[in-house]
């Protein structure tokens, strides 16, 4: 009962967050140098075509009167308009999203499969070779900027050894539409398109590899500094001492209690590469929410913009929550202390 007020109580500051949020976003997309309305019509158009615009935006209404507005449209779930595409920011941000989600899950999902075995290896072998060969690793990994390794992933794989594509989400000869979950891969498996499925993950390789470098040398590092903490606790020099296999301790009794610290990075990170992953998505042309986001700032498309952010903002608020429960599953103690 105690953990379930806990999250109650996260749950009314992540509502107190979002509420800064939108005031923060709403100013600073206010504030920015340039007229929106004129950017939008161009500079050829009349400044009776520019104040027209202006008015149906409503930015020529007092800021509290527009913040309202906005806050209104957010309540009932709209965004407003687009400038750039003149379409329903929701339509663009429902489009857009889901190649984002996809790259970002095939990150997390790659970082877990790599990092946390390096994690356990180093840790097991602590300070032998392969214990500085995985620390070697998992500091390139995070200190290589993602740009970086995103182009040298291009050029080797793509160019050079032409193994994997460079651009986009599926090949131009393949027709398929990912109507159910807007996920290409897991659309393409529901509908039996193995061919599409396959042709996704070729896509889906290089980019996620790219943004995954960093993620996966933080879960290392952290995972082999929790198991090595936990490899000096009394119930781990029991378990030795009843001869349970050193596989069993470290796969079953080990592991468990090192995987919070990791969980927690793990859900920050899935939370922050939502917005973060522009970088990646524009070096692979990737049609995500991200690389849609830094063109609606460039053209100062107010409504757009508001609208990724606000939708990163509940994203990391959720994926935060969801980290609270599984943190609390994985380790009893969170459950009983959690709402101390």
């Amino acid at each position: 009962m105690e953990f379930v007020f806990f999250l109650i109580r996260r749950l009314a500051w992540s509502l107190v967050v979002l509420a800064g949020l939108s005031v923060l976003i709403f100013l600073i997309a206010r504030v920015v140098p340039g007229d929106p309305a004129r950017l939008a019509m161009g500079p050829r158009a009349s400044d009776v075509q520019v104040a027209q615009l202006r008015a149906e935006m409503g930015l020529d209404r007092p800021l509290p009167e527009q913040y309202a507005r906005y806050i209104g449209g957010l309540l009932h779930g709209d965004l407003g308009r687009s400038l750039l595409s003149r379409r329903s920011v929701n339509d663009d941000i429902r489009e857009t999203f889901a190649a984002t989600f996809e790259l970002v899950l095939a990150t997390i999902t790659l970082a877990v499969l790599i990092g946390i075995p390096l994690g356990v290896a180093a840790a097991t072998w602590k300070d032998a070779t392969v214990d500085n060969a995985v620390r070697l690793v998992a500091i390139l990994g995070a200190v290589t900027p993602s740009f970086f390794l995103a182009l040298l992933l291009q050029i080797l794989a793509g160019y050079e050894l032409h193994m994997l594509p460079t651009t986009g989400r599926m090949a131009p000869s393949i027709s398929f539409v990912p109507d159910i979950t807007g996920l290409m891969t897991l659309d393409a498996l529901l509908h039996l398109r193995f061919d599409v499925f396959a042709d996704a993950l070729r896509h889906l390789l290089l980019p996620s590899l790219a943004l995954a470098a960093a993620t996966t040398g933080q879960i290392a590092r952290i995972t082999r500094s929790s198991m090595i903490d936990v490899a000096r606790q009394d119930f781990i020099d029991a378990a030795r001492a009843f001869g349970i296999p050193a596989r069993v301790r470290i796969w079953k009794y080990m592991l468990r209690p090192s995987f919070v610290p990791p969980l927690t990075i793990l859900g920050l990170e899935f939370a922050s590469l939502i917005g973060n992953a522009f970088v990646v998505e524009l070096v692979f042309a990737w049609p995500g929410m991200a690389s849609y986001g830094v063109r609606t700032i460039l053209q100062k498309d107010l409504n757009a913009v508001m609208g990724v952010v606000m939708v990163s903002g509940v994203f990391f608020v959720l994926v935060n929550l969801a980290i609270d429960v599984l943190v609390g599953f994985v380790d009893p103690r969170i459950r009983i202390t959690g709402a101390r």
